[in-house]
């Protein structure tokens, strides 16, 4: 196990690689949510200002 971690001397390169990967893979989906969440909030907001211009 020690020497799959260690990945033959060259664990830093490659735990940081991972690590990395994982960081820009989590700020993607947190970015897509805001997005959504954003998307919805002006959506909503335009609906019930479109809704209230009518009557």
């Amino acid at each position: 196990m020690r020497d799959f971690l260690g990945m033959g001397g060259y664990a830093l390169w490659v735990w940081s690689a991972f690590g990395l990967a994982a960081v820009v893979l989590v700020a993607n989906v947190i970015g897509a949510d805001r997005r959504y969440r954003n998307t919805r909030r002006r959506l909503r907001l335009r609906m019930n200002r479109a809704g209230s211009l009518r009557q």
